[in-house]
């Protein structure tokens, strides 16, 4: 019962360890075209079902369509800003000298004072972002004015991880170029984020665990 129950455990805390990250992009990551109707054949040359016009534009039109997404973002920002003051004053007072009166030895001295403050700040704040893939994405929905909303993800397992890449956006078809590549500078509304689980090696969360449970419920 201790090593099923360990077990157990073991297996709850390396689920844990690989969790799919929040993601910015609130819509389907992909969608299929819809199912045609099959066309009874008329006996007819001309076949609806089956009619492509001899030069009909390969861009992506249609939900289910395929785009490749060029990603080529840079961003930077830049920010100076100083400031300066400062502030200066004196004060003098003396005891005039009048016959007559007592305390001759404090009459005629004199007192006085100056102080000044200066400071002065700069700050200066810089940031660069550069991000470069390519990622194939699926038109999800077409706008009544015909623009294409678009979504794809791509998923790359490296080791003990793995990277997540997705992307959404609205994409205009004149900015389709041949093969149906867009530049993810030309999609309006875009949603870009890189992402990893950040997952633990399994051999690394077994061992420490193993030893952590053999030092309080030896077997």
């Amino acid at each position: 019962m201790k090593r099923i129950a360990t077990g157990t455990i073991l297996t709850l805390l390396l689920a844990g360890c690989a969790v799919v990250p929040d993601s910015i992009v609130h819509q389907p990551m992909t969608a299929k075209p819809p199912r045609l109707a099959a066309a009874t054949n008329s006996g007819a040359i001309y076949q609806i079902g089956s009619y492509r016009p001899l030069l009909e534009d390969h861009r992506a039109h249609y939900v289910g369509d395929i785009l490749t997404i060029i990603i080529s973002e840079t961003n930077n920002a830049g920010k100076n800003a100083s400031s300066s003051g400062s502030k200066s004053g004196s004060v003098a007072a003396g005891i005039p000298t009048v016959f007559g009166l007592p305390f001759k030895t404090v009459q005629g001295m004199s007192v006085s004072a100056s102080s000044s403050d200066k400071n002065a700040a700069t700050n200066v704040l810089t940031s660069a972002d550069n991000f470069t893939s390519t990622l194939a994405v699926t038109v999800v929905d077409v706008e009544a004015n015909g623009d294409l909303v678009v979504s794809g993800e791509k998923q790359v397992s490296l080791d003990t991880g793995v990277e997540y890449i997705r992307f959404s956006g609205i994409v205009d078809p004149s900015t389709i170029v041949s093969g149906n590549i867009v530049s993810s500078t030309q999609v309006a509304d875009a949603k870009i984020e890189y992402r990893s689980d950040t997952r633990i090696d399994k051999a690394s969360v077994m061992s420490a665990m193993t030893k952590f449970f053999l030092s309080v419920a030896p077997f």
